[in-house]
């Protein structure tokens, strides 16, 4: 059973920056691409990034990209978001999620029905 669990959420101003961390607890982790999504309320879950398991090849979503950098740590079976420059509009829920089916593939995918295991989520609240 994979278990992820996002921390790091919280309360922040506009132009502000935060980071997530997400720890996950499989002995495959290092193997497989990691993703973050969001979920505003009253809107679907979009993607926001994802990362190779190498941390070679990365992909972003146009809203994020150049503010939100994804990284991890095999060693620490850990994977983050750091986020800058922080929007109103970046106010949700945060996923870490993990996919199992691409086993040391550079390639990514954006689609949440390509993920296999979710986190339970963590709030980040931008104030304008």
């Amino acid at each position: 059973q994979v278990q992820l669990v996002e921390s790091g959420g919280g309360l922040v101003q506009a132009g502000g920056s935060l980071g997530l961390s997400c720890a996950v607890s499989t002995y495959t982790f290092s193997d497989y691409p990691m993703g973050w999504f969001r979920q505003a309320p009253g809107k679907e879950r979009e993607f926001v990034a994802a990362i190779s398991w190498n941390g070679q090849t990365t992909y972003y979503a146009d809203s994020v990209k150049g503010r939100f950098t994804i990284s991890r740590d095999n060693a620490k079976n850990m994977v983050y978001l750091m986020m800058k420059s922080l929007k109103p509009e970046d106010t949700a829920v945060y996923y870490c999620a993990a996919e199992l089916r691409r086993f040391r593939s550079l390639v990514l995918t954006a689609n949440k029905n390509e993920y296999d295991y979710w986190g339970q989520g963590t709030q980040v609240t931008v104030s304008s």
